[in-house]
């Protein structure tokens, strides 16, 4: 049964991106926080035409932004990070930690579990310390460790059932039992900064692993007679792989690559944000290592690996349709629905189906964001004639 007028919104005229296609001169029907069905008599209706609208974004490897880090940042400075990429069309996302001294990422797991559980955050997302000193990129080797499964388990406990995904080097002692104890408690096992064969990497996806931490980044190239990860990741159905469309940790041929062999159904675009997105060049930390930030590219201050990037997903969403000719429905599947239902959460979010959360993306003809609604409110209201 449609609900009151007052309560409700038909968002009329774009061009709608829903899981069975596009739909031409669509409608959108909010009511309240939630997606409808239909809309009453005297709904506000507003006219989108000559826009797209496509799912709220869902970001499953962020580590802050806005100036805020979620590693190390308070709550309120979590929140601005937060804030920052909603404001470019992430309603969804985790909070992804960096590599650091296990009783601190202990403690702080209990924090950002809070902001899970109050609906901020969609999870928690441990990226480090249980990865390879050999493919370190831009942790601290000093504070790495063996993915013990008693570890792995004092950081489950840390975060009371809001952890949602571990990086691990599964090759490493305790790899393999890590990868199935994450398994039983439907955590998912993320193949990353790795230095893997590809023997020991099927072996971790037997064994329950399936995601691949920004592949391609932090792990052996392909190689003729050494396939090494790569290989195993790209062919196995079971893995999704996650991809970071900036244009600096991948070749756009690269990205073709990848859904070339995976499909769509198996790409998750990501940001692996860092303080700097959505605020600027300069100085900043990523765990206990400097960072600068030059031309939008962060790189670590001793060495110069990159370190995380400054991506928003409204650019990584545009610049595979625009720049890498990505069929629009295929970039929605990668952006939206494939980490909500990696995260568990495509029940609520993923899609523009009836009865979900009202979040949602307005794009312009150039898909160029224009507006941003979560849960029924505009963060960003689109601007119409």
């Amino acid at each position: 049964m449609a609900g009151r007028a007052a309560d409700s919104t038909v968002l009329a005229g774009a061009r709608v991106v829903l899981p069975t296609g596009t739909v031409e001169d669509g409608r959108v029907t909010v009511e309240g926080t939630r997606i409808a069905a239909s809309a009453p008599e005297g709904a506000r209706t507003i006219d989108l035409s000559g826009h797209w609208v496509v799912p709220g974004f869902v970001d499953m490897h962020n580590h802050g932004g806005g100036g805020a880090s979620f590693t190390s940042g308070t709550v309120d400075e979590v929140l601005t990070g937060i804030r920052t990429h909603r404001e470019h069309g992430t309603t969804t996302m985790v909070a992804s930690t960096v590599t650091g001294e296990m009783d601190f990422l202990a403690r702080r797991a209990g924090e950002l579990s809070e902001l899970v559980e109050q609906g901020d955050l969609a999870g928690i997302h441990f990226e480090g310390p249980f990865i390879s000193p050999c493919r370190k990129g831009a942790h601290s080797e000093e504070l790495l460790r063996d993915p013990d499964p008693a570890e792995v388990r004092k950081l489950l406990d840390a975060a009371r059932g809001t952890a949602r995904m571990f990086t691990l080097a599964t090759e490493l002692p305790g790899g393999i039992d890590s990868v199935r104890l994450l398994a039983e408690h439907g955590v998912i096992a993320a193949i990353g900064h790795t230095d893997a064969t590809y023997e020991q990497t099927v072996e971790a996806i037997d064994a329950g692993a399936t995601v691949a931490t920004h592949l391609f980044n932090a792990m052996p190239p392909l190689a003729h007679r050494e396939p090494g990860p790569i290989a195993a990741l790209l062919e196995d159905d079971r893995i999704t792989v996650e991809l970071i469309n900036d244009g600096t940790h991948l070749h756009p041929a690269v990205l073709e690559l990848a859904y070339r062999h995976k499909g769509a159904g198996r790409v998750a675009l990501i940001t692996d944000a860092m303080d700097a997105a959505g605020f600027g060049d300069g100085s900043y930390d990523l765990g206990p290592l400097a960072v600068e930030v030059k031309d939008g590219v962060a790189r670590l201050v001793e060495g110069g690996s990159i370190a995380g990037s400054t991506l928003t997903l409204d650019t990584a969403f545009r610049r595979a349709v625009v720049l890498d000719e990505i069929p629009v429905e295929d970039v929605v599947r990668s952006i939206s629905a494939n980490p909500a239902r990696l995260l568990g959460v495509y029940d609520r979010v993923g899609s523009l189906d009836a009865g979900k959360d009202a979040d949602l993306v307005v794009l312009d003809e150039d898909f160029v964001l224009k507006g941003v609604m979560r849960r029924g409110e505009w963060i960003i209201e689109p601007k119409t004639a």
